[in-house]
């Protein structure tokens, strides 16, 4: 523990002198400006929440550059600036797991997204071979035939900024799902559309009109009739607003008819059909949303919609990011889903115990799938079979050597003429030794 002089002379407080340490920081805003901001049609409906959970289920696997074998098999992790970026910290405002998000919800809002590796350790652009230090999400305003305008959030000036970029080093990732999800007639949109004239509907139903017709005890065809019934109007509309409690009279030969009952339509019913269609396309159910799907449903929607989105992200970070040379010598891109994340607790050590007995995963292996630390003991490094009798030392699994004094199977014959049977004559060959022996 450093002593009272060390903590005065180097300790630091957060408060001391903090008017007196102001510089000019640049411009400040009260929200993030880095922040992924929806598409104005997506931003006022409820397919917000479904772009939220995908994107949410798809950070919570793990990214990783790594190093695999001549089959594609995951060997080990490689400690590089692009498996930082992607793991722990891809830029000053970002974790790893926020940036796959930001990713994943800019590239189901927009159709496309495109990943830019902003600090490199050196040109990109003149070579071939550079490690990435900073990515950012950037949005694409102009399509070139060898280049790309991207929106990109500067961190020097707190501000977006529109940067002309090669195709071959940004990661454009397209959604895989573009035609259910962002085509201009697809389920998504659709149901987008649907959901507005709904909400213009339920906008205007609550807007506090009245609907009243009022028939008048006179016909109005000329002018000054026609003045006559906006002064009525009128001076009914005065009454119900400055009275307090909103009580109007009319004369007995006017007759009020109200308007304001709700009409039908087939507006509900046609949201709550595409929305199911909507979901059924994307694997996606209420049970999800909710936290009740089993296992069956969540293996569907992994497969369905996880793993295809997934795939199209380190594919194309693997194209672009990974030179020829270093995916030739073992260099990839890859992710892994938990196989014991969407397992109860009451079968992780049945299908343990399977795992070990199997001799697929050693002990070790399991423990740190389940989140402990693995155990200093070599044989929980080992891949055998726990449930089978511990193997003799070499020495007693030796062969005794058969002494021919003890008994020959013609003396034996002899003393016992009426056994011909193999396995008898086995079994008193083996007692007769126990007892020579003993």
């Amino acid at each position: 523990m450093a002593s009272l002089k060390d903590r005065l002379q180097h300790g630091w407080n957060a408060f001391v002198n903090a008017d007196k340490d102001y510089r000019n920081y640049g411009s400040s805003y009260s929200i993030r400006q880095d922040r992924m901001r929806f598409s104005r049609g997506n931003k006022q409906s409820i397919v917000t929440s479904i772009y939220n959970q995908i994107a949410v289920d798809c950070a919570q696997i793990r990214i990783n550059h790594s190093r695999v074998d001549e089959n594609g098999k995951f060997l080990e992790v490689i400690n590089s600036g692009l498996n930082s970026c992607i793991t722990l910290e891809a830029n000053i405002d970002q974790t790893g797991r926020a940036f796959i998000q930001d990713v994943v919800q800019s590239m189901l809002d927009e159709g496309v997204v495109a990943i830019v590796p902003v600090i490199t350790d050196i040109s990109p652009i003149q070579n071939g071979g550079y490690d990435i230090q900073n990515v950012r999400t950037g949005r694409i305003k102009a399509w070139y035939p060898q280049h790309v305008r991207v929106e990109v959030y500067d961190e020097r000036t707190g501000r977006h900024r529109e940067i002309v970029l090669p195709k071959r080093n940004v990661a454009i990732i397209e959604n895989p799902l573009y035609s259910i999800m962002n085509e201009p007639n697809s389920t998504l949109q659709r149901l987008v559309h649907k959901m507005n004239l709904l909400d213009m509907l339920d906008e205007q139903n609550s807007s506090g009109k009245l609907d009243l017709i009022i028939q008048l005890p006179y016909t109005i065809k000329s002018l000054q009739k026609k003045m006559e019934a906006k002064r009525r109007r009128k001076e009914i509309e005065d009454q119900l607003v400055n009275s307090k409690y909103g009580i109007a009279y009319a004369d007995g030969t006017e007759k009020i008819t109200q308007l304001n009952r709700p009409i039908d339509n087939t507006l509900v019913s046609q949201v709550e059909k595409l929305q199911a269609t909507l979901y059924n396309q994307l694997g996606l159910t209420e049970s999800i949303f909710n936290g009740t799907a089993d296992e069956a449903t969540m293996l569907n929607y992994h497969n369905r919609t996880i793993e295809p989105i997934l795939s199209a992200i380190v594919d194309e970070m693997k194209r672009k990011f990974l030179t020829k040379t270093a995916r030739t010598r073992g260099q990839s891109i890859t992710f892994n889903i938990d196989p014991f994340r969407l397992t109860p607790t009451t079968v992780i050590a049945d299908i343990a115990d399977k795992f070990i007995t199997s001799e697929v995963l050693t002990p070790n292996e399991v423990r740190a799938m389940v989140g402990y630390k693995p155990v200093d003991d070599e044989k929980a490094d080992e891949l055998r079979n726990r449930h089978l009798n511990e193997q003799l030392p070499e020495d007693s699994m030796m062969e005794e050597p058969f002494d021919e004094d003890l008994i020959s199977e013609e003396q034996f014959q002899n003393e016992n003429p009426k056994t011909n049977d193999y396995t008898s004559i086995g079994s008193s060959m083996l007692d007769q030794m126990l007892n020579n022996t003993t």
